[in-house]
């Protein structure tokens, strides 16, 4: 179970990568977050994201319109 989950369906790019990212100083290091996202280019966002700020996307999936992704905080 995730440490914080964050839903941002029905927002767009950039506002999932900006909640997420905003929301990180309440996960502890160490620690995940779940966000939940309706956005067709999230996948690749939160790659990118995770690439580019050294989290680890953990997991990603989809059901229906929704994409999960599970993020580890990193620092």
């Amino acid at each position: 179970m995730a440490d914080l989950t964050l839903d941002t369906k029905g927002l767009n790019c950039p506002l999932p990568i900006l909640k997420t990212k905003k929301s990180m100083k309440d996960v502890p290091v160490g620690g995940t977050i779940e966000i939940l996202a309706t956005d067709p280019a999230a996948d690749a966002d939160f790659q990118a994201f995770c690439r580019t700020t050294g989290h680890e996307l953990v997991e990603s999936g989809q059901d229906g319109e929704v994409f999960r992704f599970l993020i580890r905080r990193a620092k």
